[in-house]
């Protein structure tokens, strides 16, 4: 007998006695040469690969038979393989995530250990792998709970800050009633009751008493437009958003370039929009002493692109009450708001709706 042939029929003994060891075992596993052939693949990895028998596989290359390509289909080259590399270097390969290719084409992720087994023939390595398909499944379900349950968190927040601003502005709107239409009105039916006291006795005093009077109501009626238009202009229910935003401008103390694509929008999003575009606006003017603003309007890929631009301070604190009111405006839209307010000066906010076209 040869050496050669005693070195082959000690290899087979070798894997044969390997084999019987990793046959019972669940994890699946394969042996292969020094050539990197198939020399054994016990029944759990017969049964990942989706093959009958351990015939089918043994004597193939390894790598063109499992490993072939990358999960995207693309050719995968034995030369950049690490799996084979243990019958080379004798060292031990990990990989927390791969793909193998199974016997009809599809792939399984994979995570595998590749360890070197010395034989009288030559060092191979022994290939024990899991399908993590089931880990994959578990982990995307973790992350989707876990977005799930921080965007139902975020959105509670953002509904107890809604309810906190509405609270805040009813009591806001019954000050400003009170101090202003409410008191205009009040000193009308004073000065009508003292004209109607005077009005014999002495009438030039009661009709300049009656003109004090239709003097507030006057002033009563535009505190109340002014009251009104800011709950909900009446404009913007008649004319739309643009015209609304036109008439804004009018009131601000900075010039206001508007650049609006003409789109219909339900209730509800155009008067958000508004309110949004309205109190950006006001903060440009109150915290950042902005010189000139730009509103753009535009409807791309099915969603609403709002932007407010302004040349103000810059530097906006994204946290603050105000940004965040936004944000929660614009969130209770199933929208999101983009905020970039370097320090050297400048705000963008941009705003963008799905509309469900």
């Amino acid at each position: 007998m040869t050496r050669a042939t005693q070195a082959g029929r000690g290899d087979d003994d070798a894997y044969k006695f390997l084999s019987s060891i990793l046959a019972g075992i669940a994890q699946p596993v394969w042996v292969i040469d020094h050539g990197g052939e198939i020399r054994f693949a016990n029944p759990a990895a017969l049964a990942a690969l989706g093959y009958d028998d351990a015939a089918e596989l043994r004597g193939q290359p390894s790598h063109e038979t499992i490993h072939y390509k990358h999960a995207d289909g693309s050719h995968y080259p034995a030369a950049d393989c690490p799996m084979l590399r243990p019958c080379q270097t004798g060292e031990t390969i990990h990989s927390d995530e791969d793909w193998f290719v199974r016997r009809d084409g599809t792939m399984i992720p994979v995570e595998y250990w590749s360890a070197p087994i010395d034989s009288p023939a030559g060092r191979g390595a022994v290939v024990a792998f899991t399908d993590i398909q089931e880990r994959r499944r578990l982990e995307r379900a973790t992350r989707e709970r876990d977005i799930a349950q921080a965007h139902a968190a975020e959105a509670r927040a953002a509904q107890r800050r809604i309810i906190e601003a509405a609270d805040t502005s009813r009591a806001q709107l019954a000050r400003e009633l009170h101090d202003g239409a409410q008191q205009q009105f009040l000193n009308t039916i004073l000065n009508l009751q003292r004209a109607e006291q005077d009005w014999s006795s002495a009438p030039e005093r009661a009709r300049h008493l009656i003109g004090l009077a239709v003097e507030e109501v006057r002033r009563g009626i535009d505190g109340l437009r002014e009251l009104a238009a800011g709950i909900h202009p009446a404009i913007l229910a008649t004319r739309g958003l643009a015209a609304a935003l036109d008439a804004l401008a009018a009131r601000l103390p900075f010039p206001l370039e508007l650049e609006i694509a003409p789109v219909e929008l339900a209730g509800p999003i155009e008067a958000s929009v508004y309110f949004f575009c309205s109190e950006a606006l006001a903060n440009a003017a109150k915290h950042a002493q902005a010189q000139s603003a730009h509103v753009k309007i535009a409807v791309s890929d099915g969603r609403l692109a709002v932007q407010v631009s302004d040349d103000g301070s810059g530097g906006a604190d994204t946290t603050a009450g105000g940004l965040a009111g936004l944000r929660d405006r614009i969130a209770a839209l199933d929208g999101t708001l983009e905020v970039n307010s370097p320090p050297s000066g400048g705000t963008t906010l941009t705003a963008r709706i799905p509309l469900g076209l």
